[in-house]
Parts: structure tokens; C-alpha cells; sequence
């Protein structure tokens, strides 16, 4: 660990004030969620809830987990303790952490982004780049805590590792080291379409009716049981599709998925109304919580740009990805998941030529059974 003090700046206190608004909505919304619902939310679920426009999202995330891990220590403590008290006081500043994705060093300068829009944090860096840095303060002076041990839960060794780019127009496809799986998303795109199409539709019926009118209610019965149906369809096509995935992975001796974080994607772009509806309705989410293994998240800038054989980066047009450069060829969204990979695991450049992907569709007739923990997806045999 390295540690450099830093004088005051307004750019340090923004920071340290973002990071201390943002725990005290968590703490906020946590204590009052037990107390009206009787219901303690998860950390993932909090990390969608509250987010901030002046920190990295993973610098967010970790504010978020620093009040879980507050809590799992009080937790511990009262079964010797009953008079310790839980994390519950405000702050008006807290600590702020990066994490690789956000860390770079560049000329002898140490960068730390903060998220789009946000001018980055740049100090003099002599040294090479830390796996996280840490900025706190010491009651006179800020410091910042620079850590270079990798973290105990991430593999060293490729084997156990596979990359996932989770998309809209496929499901995911996955990348283990050698093989290249595509799970379609096509019967799930035209579920989605004829949801909204079902939508548009009556609500417009409705709109020329008067409201609470019995015409009004049975369209809004009607309304009901057509969108729970198409729920359900797609329910059954996503259970199916990442049951066949975590099937094939764990037959390949797959441990580790490392998916493409894309959770601020809908913030980042605008590609218009049609295109952005298809974005917000991408169930990558869901997917990662159905995987039943241990999924790690994975900043996925450029990685569907970057050649994996020579480095250079090129905007594709269409699924197909051809370096300019070296002439490399590969499915788009296999060039994403190749990438995912290799920035996970520090690896260089691919060599050779790569076996063709293997596409996986969705069939209605496949039989999964199901454990008594619903939460528990066991394909059937």
C-alpha cells in the first residue's frame, strides 16, 4: 500500500460530500424500508436504487457496500453485545473508493474518473497503477490510500474464467478461453415488441373512454391478463436460456463469469425513442441473478471495439467485427466477451485463429426441473 496526503481542494470536498450524501439516502432508505415493510433490502437491490452523478458507479457501489459491511458487523457484534448499536447517523462526508476500472496511470500522473460529465481526479503518480485506491480524511488533511494486492476473490488462472457480453439483440454470448457460445435472443426481442405493441394499443382504447367506466375497467382486466400472459412467456424463454448457459459453463468446469457491467448504460446513451426502449427493457439484470454461480462485474469500455489479436479499435457496423488493422474476423458480440475476459484476467493479445461460435436457440419443448427452493434451476436430464 502506498499513502500520499493531499491538501484540501474544493474538487477533494465535492467528492467526499457526494459520497457522504449518497450513504446517508442509503441509510436513510434502508431503516425506513425496515420499519414501514418489514424488509431488509439487498445491496444489489440498494445499488439500483441510489446512485450519484458526481462518482464513478463503481465508487457508488462501494459507498453502498460500505454501509452493508457496517451492518454485517453490527450484526455480529450484538450476539456478545446487545448494547451495540447499528450503522444509522448520517454523514455529511465519507470516504471515496476506486476501483480498477476507474484507475489509470498515464505521463506520471495517477487518473481517477468520476464518471461521465465529471472532471477526473489527477495527482502526481510515480509508480505504476494500484488494483483500488481509497480517499480519506485524517482530521487535518486528506489521504489517499493506494492498494496493489489483488483481491482474494479474484482468480489468478485463466481456468474457471468465462467472459460474458449480455445485449439486447442476444441474450448473452460467452467466452470461456476456447469456445464461443451465442445465446439467441430473438423469440425474446419478439415478446418484448408484441408487449409494448399490446400496450399502445389499449391504452389508447382507453384514453377515449371515460375513466372508471365499465368499459374502462374490463380493458383494464383485459390489459391485465394479456400482459400477465407475455410476462410469463418471457419468464419461461430467460429461465430456459440461462439454465442451457449455466449448464454448458459448469460442463466446462466454468467457476467464474465475468459479465460486462452495463447497469448506467440507459443513463450514458441516447439512440432515440425506439432504440432506447429496446435499452431499458434489456433483461441483463435478470440474467446475472439467475446464474447461480459467482458472477463478477466487469467495466466493458471498448470492448467491442478492441481487436483481441492486435489491439487496435475499430467501430463495427453490423454483428459482424473485421479489423482493419490485421484483418482479424469475429462475431461482434464474441469479440465483447473475448475482451471481458482478457481485461479480467490482465492477459495479452489472442493468438491463432478462433474456433467459429456455437449458436444456442431458444426451444419451447425443453424440460427443466425444479427444485423445491424455486430460487435453485436444475436442467432436466
Amino acid at each position: 500500500m502506498r499513502r500520499l496526503h493531499l491538501a484540501p481542494t474544493p474538487q477533494l470536498d465535492d467528492l467526499a460530500r457526494a459520497a457522504g450524501e449518497l450513504y446517508s439516502r442509503v441509510v436513510v432508505s434502508f431503516w425506513r424500508t425496515v420499519r414501514k415493510k418489514n424488509v431488509w433490502l439487498k445491496p444489489s437491490s440498494m445499488m439500483r436504487w441510489h446512485t450519484s452523478n458526481q462518482l464513478h458507479a463503481h465508487s457508488a457501489d462501494a459507498v453502498v457496500q460500505g454501509f452493508y459491511d457496517a451492518l454485517k458487523s453490527w450484526r455480529k457484534r450484538r450476539k456478545t453485545d446487545p448494547q451495540a448499536k447499528p450503522p444509522y447517523r448520517r454523514r455529511r462526508y465519507c470516504w471515496v473508493q476506486w476501483k480498477s476500472s476507474a484507475i489509470r496511470v498515464q505521463k506520471g500522473e495517477l487518473i481517477l474518473s468520476n464518471g461521465r460529465g465529471n472532471a477526473s481526479l489527477v495527482v502526481p503518480w510515480p509508480w505504476e497503477a494500484p488494483v483500488r485506491v481509497e480517499l480519506g480524511w485524517t482530521g487535518t488533511e486528506y489521504e489517499l490510500r493506494a492498494v496493489y494486492s489483488r483481491p482474494a476473490a479474484e482468480p489468478v488462472a485463466e481456468g474457471g474464467v468465462a467472459g460474458a457480453d449480455l445485449g439486447e439483440v442476444h441474450l448473452a454470448v460467452v467466452h470461456d478461453g476456447e469456445r464461443t457460445t451465442i445465446y439467441n435472443g430473438r423469440e425474446l426481442r419478439a415478446k418484448r415488441q408484441y408487449q409494448n405493441k399490446i400496450k399502445a394499443a389499449l391504452a389508447a382504447k382507453q384514453s377515449r373512454l371515460k375513466k372508471g367506466s365499465r368499459r374502462w375497467r374490463r380493458l383494464g382486466r383485459s390489459k391485465q391478463k394479456q400482459l400477465r400472459k407475455l410476462e410469463n412467456q418471457i419468464r419461461d424463454i430467460l429461465h430456459k436460456q440461462t439454465t442451457a448457459l449455466v449448464s454448458t459453463l459448469h460442463d466446462r468446469g466454468v467457476q467464474t463469469v465475468v459479465i460486462g457491467d452495463v447497469r448506467n448504460l440507459r443513463k450514458r446513451v441516447d439512440y432515440g425513442p425506439a432504440a432506447n426502449q429496446r435499452i431499458h427493457q434489456m433483461v441483463s439484470g435478470r440474467v446475472r441473478q439467475r446464474l447461480g454461480m459467482q458472477a463478477v462485474l466487469q467495466n466493458e469500455a471498448y470492448t467491442s471495439q478492441e481487436c483481441p489479436r492486435c489491439g487496435s479499435r475499430h467501430k463495427p457496423r453490423g454483428r459482424e467485427y473485421a479489423c482493419s488493422a490485421c484483418g482479424f474476423r469475429f462475431h461482434r458480440d464474441g469479440v465483447g466477451a473475448v475482451n471481458i475476459r482478457r481485461k479480467y484476467l490482465g492477459r495479452g493479445p489472442v493468438v491463432g485463429a478462433m474456433a467459429s461460435p456455437t449458436g444456442v436457440r431458444w426451444q419451447p419443448h425443453r424440460r427443466v426441473r425444479v427444485a423445491r427452493d424455486e430460487r435453485e434451476r436444475i436442467p432436466a436430464l
